[in-house]
């Protein structure tokens, strides 16, 4: 793959998902990117051991690799002004700053945009926030299950009519990992109009912002209707399109049909669930006939989609030019055929030799699948880029470990 990032330095100051995701994806597509941690427990990442009903196991922090592929880590004491000196060095030499520390906390470490900018005017500063850079929640902490999940519109829009529950994410850092890509590209086009103009962007990007963009459709939509967005209620009284929407197999999957054009495919559905007759059946014999007595077809195609396991539809379904796909979970996707044709899925190994996959950036460059590198390990690189990068001798590291300044 064409590494479009080599060259270019990012240095961050950021924990959890979000953000560090993003920086995650730069170094992906070739940035090098510096990951400063919490001198003493590193990223609070690093000592999450569960999440949902999914404990991590052993051997590999999936998690932390997901959002943390390919960095070099430095332990630094922030708090102290032998710290921040030291990330203000840092600076100097990169072309990008991203954190998704707070407002108030920015100020209070000496780490907002005016700080790093009086270390290097060139550097492209990049926020990370739950609800935006301004109004009464800006300095409100926030993760994805509230800014992007819940307040963004899609609980609400994803929940059932049926049940008085909102679903919840359908993965962990879900919104997270959604805003990270909007976050790097963010990041690129500043860079890029750094380039041209020579002047670098302040970059902002929230969980709330990205929750808004992924239901903004719908959003659009309720503000021209007045109506807001719901699901339809899981028994169909009222007439839609019938190869538009989930079956269940006999096996207890499920195929989506998502055909918009309905009269036009419904003749190859019938004949591919085995139901030629249903073509000249007078109920169906026009658009219009076919949407009047669409329950009646949803009916007819759930018994058929029943009598069958997914596997046999799916041999059945191939090469049907109405649009289908199953319905697959997090361990079926990983066996798809597509996603090994497209490497979608790379091999990783830890630092102690351990393997383990990754879901590569969906991003390609050059026809090829970028190819993540491994999580560092807590302060990592900190004397190489204390030595190499800053010049200080082993001396003055020892001196600055001894201080509690650097791990």
């Amino acid at each position: 793959m064409t590494n479009v990032m080599e060259g270019f330095r990012v240095l961050e100051v950021a924990e959890h998902t979000f953000v560090p995701a993003a920086a995650a994806l730069l170094a992906d597509w070739g940035a090098e990117v510096i990951k400063i941690e919490h001198v003493e427990r590193g990223d609070a990442m690093r000592s999450l051991a569960s999440t949902g009903l999914i404990n991590l196991g052993e051997g590999v922090h999936v998690l932390l690799e997901h959002s943390n592929r390919g960095k070099k880590s430095l332990a630094l004491d922030l708090a102290t002004p032998e710290g921040v000196g030291i990330l203000y060095e840092l600076a100097a030499s990169c072309d990008v700053f991203i954190t998704n520390k707070l407002p108030s906390v920015r100020k209070r470490l000496g780490i907002d945009v005016d700080d790093i900018r009086a270390h290097n005017p060139r550097i492209v500063y990049v926020r990370g926030s739950g609800y935006g850079a301004r109004g009464p929640d800006a300095d409100a902490g926030g993760y994805d299950l509230l800014g992007f999940w819940a307040r963004g519109g899609s609980a609400m829009g994803a929940k059932a009519l049926e049940v008085d529950q909102l679903p919840t994410m359908p993965a962990p850092g879900y919104g997270d990992t959604i805003g990270a890509m909007t976050i790097a590209g963010g990041v690129v086009g500043a860079l890029l109009h750094r380039e041209r103009t020579g002047h670098a962007p302040i970059v902002d990007v929230s969980l709330l912002a990205t929750g808004m963009w992924a239901t903004g459709a719908a959003i659009a939509l309720s503000l021209h209707t007045g109506q807001p967005w719901t699901q339809p209620p899981a028994i169909q009284t009222e007439p839609r399109n019938p190869i538009a929407g989930s079956y269940q197999t006999a096996d207890g999957k499920f195929i989506v049909f998502s055909m918009l054009q309905y009269f036009q495919y419904w003749p190859e559905v019938c004949r591919r669930i085995g139901r030629e007759d249903l073509i000249d059946d007078s109920r169906f014999a026009t658009a219009d006939d076919l949407m009047k007595n669409s329950i009646e077809a949803m009916r007819i195609v759930a018994a058929e989609i029943a009598r069958l396991p997914l596997d046999e539809w799916k041999e059945r379904l191939r090469g049907m030019k109405g649009q289908w796909s199953p319905a697959q979970d997090s361990l079926e996707v990983a066996e798809d055929p597509q996603v090994a044709a497209n490497g979608y899925l790379q091999e990783v190994a830890t630092a102690q030799g351990v393997p383990f996959q990754l879901v590569a950036s969906p991003v390609q460059f050059d026809e090829e699948p970028s190819r993540p590198g491994r999580a560092p390990e807590f302060n990592e690189h900190g004397d190489e880029i204390l030595q190499n990068d800053l010049g200080l001798s082993w001396d003055d590291v020892v001196a600055l470990k001894l201080k509690g300044i650097v791990g």
